[in-house]
C-alpha cells in the first residue's frame, strides 16, 4: 500500500554494525522489497556531514560498516567517526582519536 501511495519510502536504522549493502542483503533475504537508496543509517548521516564538512575522518567502526565511506579521504585524520566498534577501543586506537 506504501508504494501505491504518493509518498516516499526509506527505511531508517541507527545501526553501525553493518553497511548499507549488507543491510539490504539481509532485509532482501527476508523478504523485503527495498532499494539501497531507500535505506537511511546512522553511517549515511556521517558520510553525509563528512562531506559537507569536507573533513578527513579517523574511523572507529566495525570493518562490515568500511564500505559506507568508499572514497573519502582519510589521511591525516582531523575528524572521529564512532560507531559500534569494541575491537577498536583500545588505548592506541583512543590516543589516536585524542590526538
Amino acid at each position: 500500500r506504501l508504494r501505491s501511495a504518493p509518498l516516499t519510502v526509506r527505511f531508517v536504522t541507527n545501526t553501525t554494525k553493518e553497511s548499507k549493502r549488507d543491510l539490504l542483503e539481509r532485509l532482501t533475504w527476508l523478504g523485503f522489497d527495498i532499494a539501497e537508496h531507500e535505506i537511511f543509517t546512522s553511517l549515511t548521516a556521517a558520510r553525509n556531514l563528512l562531506e559537507q564538512q569536507q573533513v578527513r575522518p579517523l574511523l572507529l567502526v566495525d570493518d562490515k560498516a568500511l564500505p559506507d565511506f568508499t572514497g573519502i579521504g582519510m589521511d591525516n585524520p582531523n575528524a572521529v567517526v564512532v560507531g559500534l566498534a569494541p575491537e577498536h577501543f583500545h588505548y592506541e586506537m583512543m590516543n589516536r582519536a585524542f590526538r
